[in-house]
């Protein structure tokens, strides 16, 4: 049995964690974030949740009081946004390393400076190599449903490596939705209880969490992470099934959006999908073969998958909402180049980095480049394979 609600990203995050009623959360406020754990704390008092709220002095403090819950047996949760996440640096790291199944949900937040409080991806994508898995959220239901699974991922004993839920700041967290909530006693019997083979407290088999790993073993740990991660891609997939089963709402690495026969795609994480599936049905009323691959998972990356779909396609988008500084283009781009290279018949491929700071990105923007792929595959020049998006500038390399 579910319920219709009307929810903000953020509210509809906190009922998550309210239902699934964790044992720790370690709080610290940040915009746009800072509405979860104000909700949750109201919970707290109201007596609807018997969870351990606990208020620290930064995000460091927040994560570290994570690790410390999770090493001694328990299920914790924080959340952050932008400079909160940069400030739980080091101690991302460690988490994944400890092999922790923390759950945090990530807000996102330019990250400074400029100091700015709107959406881009920066913030999670500066830890996208810390051995976190990463799912990301078009709208609001799929950053309550993305929630649900996060534990189901994490706590899997094939993977037991901590899951960051990523959702678009105000444009998901702060926007309110039509969203079907399941219920309470189906959560719970759909995220279980946590039973972790290893922990502090366990008399029987004593242990050291986070101890100083010599060269002679260093790397060794390090390619058992990198398994792990390899593991989460079929526990993803497994548990999404089983969500689906129970909920009735279908998931997986990526939605292909019209790719059945696209000849022309965009791919990108987060809310612009939603304005990008506005232009693509327009699009396609003109007979034009357009499509789009909206990435929910980002790590693991599901490159062989993604090649897979972008395989048939004369050209191709990559809109990264983060920008790489690498000269050549943001990280989104930069694996679905790599995804591809190994293909028969690769697209032509160009990068667009759009939308940093929350300038927005309309359906006229997202026509503007539909408009670009189809001149590339005309013309057979590729032009620019590293572009920006909606700023204020006449060079070249701007679309």
């Amino acid at each position: 049995m579910s319920n219709r609600e009307r929810l903000s990203g953020n509210e509809a995050i906190a009922t998550a964690m309210r239902q699934i009623d964790p044992d720790v959360f370690a709080a610290f406020p940040i915009t746009p974030s800072t509405e979860i754990p104000q909700y949750f704390a109201q919970y707290v008092a109201d007596g609807k949740v018997t969870t351990e709220y606990v208020t620290v002095d930064s995000e460091h403090s927040s994560m570290s009081a994570c690790i410390g819950a999770e090493a001694a047996g328990c299920r914790a949760i924080t959340a952050t946004s932008s400079a909160g996440l940069a400030y739980m640096y080091e101690v991302l790291y460690v988490a994944a390393s400890a092999r922790q199944p923390i759950t945090l949900a990530c807000v996102n937040r330019a990250l400074s400076g400029p100091i700015n409080i709107n959406c881009d991806h920066s913030d999670s994508m500066g830890a996208r190599d810390s051995g976190w898995i990463q799912i990301y959220a078009e709208n609001n239901q799929e950053a309550y449903d993305n929630y649900l699974q996060a534990m189901r991922i994490g706590e899997n004993p094939a993977v037991r490596l901590p899951v960051m839920i990523c959702q678009d700041g105000f444009i998901t967290s702060h926007g309110v939705e039509n969203i079907e909530l399941a219920d309470t006693q189906a959560v719970k019997e759909f995220v279980g209880e946590y039973h972790p083979e290893h922990y502090l407290l366990k008399r029987e088999n004593p242990l050291a969490v986070g101890a100083y790993d010599v060269t002679q073993y260093y790397m060794e740990h390090k390619v058992q992470q990198a398994e792990a991660m390899k593991n989460a891609k079929q526990v993803i997939l497994d548990v999404a099934a089983e969500f689906e089963q129970k909920f009735g709402r279908k998931y997986g690495f990526f939605e292909a959006y019209r790719m059945e026969d696209a000849e022309l795609a965009i791919v990108l994480i987060g809310s612009t999908a939603g304005t990008c599936k506005v232009a693509i049905d327009e699009i396609r009323k003109q007979g034009k073969k357009v499509g789009l691959v909206k990435i929910r998972v980002f790590r693991p990356f599901p490159a062989e998958e993604l090649a897979q779909v972008l395989s048939k396609c004369k050209a191709v988008a990559v809109l990264d909402r983060s920008e790489g500084f690498s000269a050549c283009g943001g990280p989104l781009g930069a694996e679905t180049r790599s995804a591809c290279y190994d293909l028969e018949n690769r697209p032509k491929m160009v990068n667009i980095v759009y939308g940093l700071g929350g300038r927005d990105c309309s359906v006229e923007d997202t026509e503007r480049v539909f408009a670009h792929l189809e001149h590339i595959v005309e013309t057979g020049e590729l032009g620019s394979r590293y572009l920006h998006m909606g700023q204020r500038d006449l060079r070249e390399e701007v679309l």
